[in-house]
């Protein structure tokens, strides 16, 4: 059996949901995939979390075993015979290491960029949540204060649409597409009490999303996470 290409730990994701339009979407959108909608509503969703524990092919490199990252991805299905699979595809995704960037855009083919990244963890009366990237000279933010005892979801809710996704998809180019599975047990949720998004969403991910900087979220989200692992490509 083959190994994971990736494991790691995915630990506090803090995922920030926005109805967007689907025309904005439609160059991203990797072939052999259509958008997966949420009552009838397109998302994207902000996402920050600490990747720990993290090897490749089983063996950690030094300094890129825990850090931090920060995506906008967006929801698809892939039609695979009589198998509907529910997976994301990415606009970007931020790391602080160059070799992570290096490896990912090399055999996955996935915009990421490196930026400068800290986080902050406080986990006392309430889980005080934060992870921030660097960009031209400005820092910006995700953080959430959230209830301290993680709860279950419903099967067919709003977390369950944005949290079990167990495929990603990458657009290579017009007619080919990457595939590769990610799994992971089910996930439970905080709840979440206050939330600041202090992002310059056009700067980050292109004008095209500058919008984002008026737009109120539909829901904000803090999930436990768990361990994971990441599954090697295939094409389409």
């Amino acid at each position: 059996m083959k190994k994971p290409f990736l494991t790691a730990e995915w630990r506090k994701l803090i995922l920030v949901n926005y109805a967007i339009d689907p025309e904005i979407l439609k160059k991203y959108l990797p072939n052999n995939t259509e958008l997966d909608l949420w009552e009838g509503k397109c998302y994207v969703s902000l996402v920050g979390f600490l990747f720990l524990n993290t090897k490749v092919k089983g063996c950690k490199l030094p300094g890129h075993v825990n850090f931090e990252e920060v995506n906008l991805r967006y929801y698809v299905t892939h039609k695979d015979g009589k198998e509907l699979k529910r997976g994301v595809g990415f606009i970007k995704e931020i790391v602080p290491k160059p070799i992570i960037t290096a490896v990912a855009r090399t055999i996955y083919k996935e915009p990421y960029q490196t930026l400068p990244m800290k986080h902050k963890w406080s986990e006392k009366d309430s889980l005080n949540i934060e992870y921030s990237w660097k960009l031209k000279d400005k820092w910006n933010s995700v953080s959430v204060k959230a209830d301290v005892t993680p709860l279950s979801f419903n099967e067919n809710s709003e977390a369950d649409f944005i949290t079990e996704h167990y495929w990603g998809y990458t657009k290579i180019n017009e007619i080919k597409t990457n595939e590769y599975e990610v799994k992971h047990p089910p996930w439970k949720i905080y709840t979440v009490l206050n939330a600041v998004i202090d992002i310059d969403f056009g700067a980050t991910y292109g004008s095209e999303f500058d919008f984002l900087n008026r737009e109120k979220p539909i829901s904000v989200m803090l999930a436990e996470g768990s361990e994971i692992s990441v599954g090697n490509k295939r094409k389409l």
